[in-house]
């Protein structure tokens, strides 16, 4: 990388860690005590509409915003133009969907789900209203200001959901907390990047987006569905399970979260300035393979081995159905930051309808898992998805292959180390459980085991990674001694 790039690439991913690894930790918290207060049913009934609002927010923003980066536009008629179709978009969506709620609620057999869903679909509003300004400021890679607002937005609506929740609204604390966090992100952003749209609209700038756009949004479109797919089925068929599911589904998805916005976030930004230059690409794609896989999937393997006392010991026996369902997410999401890299190195060279066929025939083994396995059970039909995830992510291999001649013994070459140190992780942490000790102590130990053990393993096969994290955290305590 020149400096000038490799100083900003180094400076994004420092604030893009800092707020997303600050922001889940908020949340996390927040979600510990609206876990306590609110009952399962009522977290079900929220991730009901789940796929509205996922659906919604991508129809809003119609891919226009990567293209908008990918461009590097500073042409303020441009913004002004995509500004004004994703308000109108956001606006429109709100009052179809606003005039659906009654068969929504229908569809669930929920009456509750009207009013609800009505208010708290408010966000795809408020959402249309701020994705330009996000866009300015990846385009200038000022992951700076998105991290104030990130912050700003999740303390204040992460109090005002604890609060609620702690008084006894149940499942209205939680639509309060998301309405709340869309609105303080909207005026937060309008603070920080002091942009204005332009009085000015031309259908010659969507059209000239939309053919790299179509792709993305297609993207968005099955991955908001099959995202939401097994919510909308419990919701239907196991309503019973659904709030497991959902919640299961959320403290996965907080570590995910993290972990995918921290180590993949950046890169589509980043990828896009040499999507030109090939074996630079290619260069940089491998540097943030191989160091995602060493966070990631030795992460995943603790999660998936240490479930149970993780779930009891933060949120209670009550939530302890759920402990399988997050196993099984958890083991689909090991590859979803290797995944998200290829895709999005895919799409830094223009290849959209690549990774739209890749997300189509991924999420046509998801349906084929969902009708071969219904009948078997909730949970075979998550394994099922665990199964397509994996085989998705294969096929983004073959497609990089073939586009920046990345090959697979080098492309597996950077995660199965990983891996290993994963499985020794999961093998020691199983061989603990087995102790005649409480969840919390258990807990403990493996969490102080599995630490160890990550941390030998780092010493012995990646030292480089050793030594910088090792220099890095010494000077950060000195620093601190000093002060």
């Amino acid at each position: 990388m020149s400096d000038n790039l490799k100083e900003k690439t180094i400076s994004a991913l420092k604030w893009s860690t800092a707020d997303r690894f600050g922001q889940q930790a908020i949340q996390f918290l927040v979600g510990l005590i609206l876990a306590n207060n609110i009952v399962p049913d009522d977290f079900g009934l929220f991730g009901m509409l789940a796929i509205f609002n996922g659906l919604s927010f991508v129809l809003v923003e119609s891919g226009f915003g990567q293209a908008l980066v990918r461009k590097k536009s500073k042409d303020q008629q441009e913004f002004s133009t995509i500004f004004f179709f994703n308000v109108f978009i956001g606006i429109l969506l709100y009052v179809i969907l606003y005039f659906s709620a009654p068969s929504i609620a229908a569809f669930f057999h929920q009456p509750e789900l009207v009013n609800l869903s009505r208010f708290t679909f408010i966000v795809i509003i408020l959402n249309a209203f701020y994705l330009v300004q996000i866009n300015i400021l990846g385009i200038k890679l000022d992951y700076k200001n998105i991290t104030k607002v990130n912050f700003i937005s999740t303390i204040i609506s992460g109090t005002v959901g604890a609060t609620m929740a702690i008084m006894g609204f149940g499942v209205w604390a939680l639509a309060v907390q998301l309405v709340c966090y869309h609105f303080v992100r909207m005026i937060c952003f309008f603070y920080f990047v002091r942009w204005k749209p332009l009085s000015f609209f031309s259908f010659n700038y969507i059209r000239e987006h939309w053919h790299f756009s179509i792709g993305l949004l297609g993207t968005g479109i099955l991955n908001v569905i099959f995202n939401n797919i097994f919510t909308l089925i419990y919701g239907k068929f196991f309503p019973k399970e659904i709030g497991y599911y959902v919640q299961a589904n959320k403290q996965s998805e907080t570590v995910n979260y993290a972990f995918v916005s921290v180590l993949t976030g950046t890169t589509y930004n980043v990828f896009s300035q040499i999507h030109e230059q090939t074996e630079r690409l290619k260069h940089l794609l491998r540097e943030f393979s191989h160091k995602t896989a060493i966070i990631v999937i030795p992460a995943g393997f603790f999660l998936i081995a240490s479930a149970k006392n993780l779930i009891v010991s933060l949120i209670g026996e009550i939530w302890l159905p759920a402990v399988p369902y997050f196993q099984l997410i958890c083991a689909a999401n090991l590859v979803s930051c290797l995944y998200q890299l290829n895709i999005n190195t895919l799409n830094a060279r223009g290849k959209s309808k690549i990774t739209f066929r890749t997300e189509i025939i991924k999420k046509g083994l998801i349906l084929l898992s969902v009708v071969a396995l219904f009948s078997l059970g909730s949970k075979i039909m998550i394994a099922g998805y665990v199964l397509a995830c994996w085989i998705g992510y294969f096929i983004t291999m073959v497609e990089v292959k073939r586009e920046i001649n990345h090959y697979w013994k080098n492309q597996l070459k950077d995660i199965l180390p990983a891996a290993g140190i994963g499985l020794l992780i999961a093998l020691i942490i199983k061989a603990i459980s087995f102790l005649p000790l409480t969840d919390i102590v258990l807990l403990i130990i493996e969490m102080a085991a599995a630490g160890i053990i990550y941390i030998i393993s780092i010493r012995l096969f990646y030292k480089n990674i050793y030594t910088t994290i090792s220099s890095l955290a010494t000077k950060t305590i000195k620093t601190l001694l000093r002060k």
